[in-house]
């Protein structure tokens, strides 16, 4: 089973691949207040909605960065149609590749949700977006923290994954701070949004496979949508959190 064709099947009813909602991220959009013709820069930008909303609503530059194919061929199709052509760079590639191609200093905004795993973790990817934006420009980032310390069986059933992968939510924060970014604004996602966000997730997964009983993807992926909710349930919504950070960027 391809582990992005699953993805792309459980995140096909969902503005965004990450749980806060709509609101939220727009909220963070309207503090930073880009200006016509900014260039924005997204790491792992997926299908890009949050950078086509902010060439819709800002007339932004964007430079979209990807590595499965499949969301980028999905963005284009959305972009059609709701932004002017050439609006949006979009660069299917390994984002340690890509950004060695991309100027230093050149982007006014610099955005990571939930793909800092693609620059080697939180401090990484703070770290190569100090370098690619410009000085009082800013950086948004989306990363998962501990709400408590996590039960070995959970981290088991995340597929051995260990604590020290994420830390807390003051300590996303301070991994900002601790190389010279201002901290402007942060949001969580609060329950009724990882509800929303788990939920539609398992239920893309269960309807596709109503839908398409002759795919012979769904078993496994039934067997892994079905281990998976009940790993949220038992114990990543009480032990998972995921924040929205913005920095201002200082050279």
């Amino acid at each position: 089973m391809d582990r992005n064709k699953f993805s792309s099947i459980a995140h096909r009813d969902h503005a965004f691949y990450n749980p806060l909602s709509e609101e939220k991220i727009m909220k963070i959009c309207q503090i930073i207040a880009p200006k016509p013709d900014d260039k924005v820069i997204d790491i792992g930008a997926g299908r890009c909605e949050l950078l086509i909303r902010l060439a819709e609503n800002y007339q932004i530059s964007g430079t979209a960065i990807e590595l499965f194919s499949g969301a980028v061929e999905e963005a284009k199709k959305r972009a059609g149609g709701r932004i002017p052509e050439g609006k949006i760079d979009f660069i299917v590639d390994d984002a340690r590749s890509a950004i060695k191609n991309c100027e230093q200093g050149g982007f006014d905004i610099g955005i990571c949700i939930g793909s800092t795993h693609a620059l080697n973790g939180l401090s990484g990817t703070l770290q190569a977006l100090k370098k690619l934006v410009k000085e009082n420009g800013y950086i948004l980032i989306g990363e998962g923290y501990w709400k408590q310390p996590p039960h070995p069986e959970y981290l088991e059933a995340l597929g051995g994954a260990e604590e020290s992968e994420l830390t807390s939510h003051a300590d996303n924060v301070k991994a900002g701070q601790d190389i010279g970014l201002i901290p402007l604004w942060s949001y969580t996602a609060n329950q009724d949004e990882w509800d929303d966000y788990e939920w539609l997730y398992s239920t893309s997964i269960e309807n596709y496979c109503l839908e398409n009983p002759n795919d012979p993807d769904c078993e496994a992926m039934l067997k892994r949508i079905r281990a998976w909710r009940t790993t949220y349930l038992n114990w990543g919504r009480d032990t998972l959190g995921f924040g929205l950070y913005l920095f201002k960027n200082t050279i």
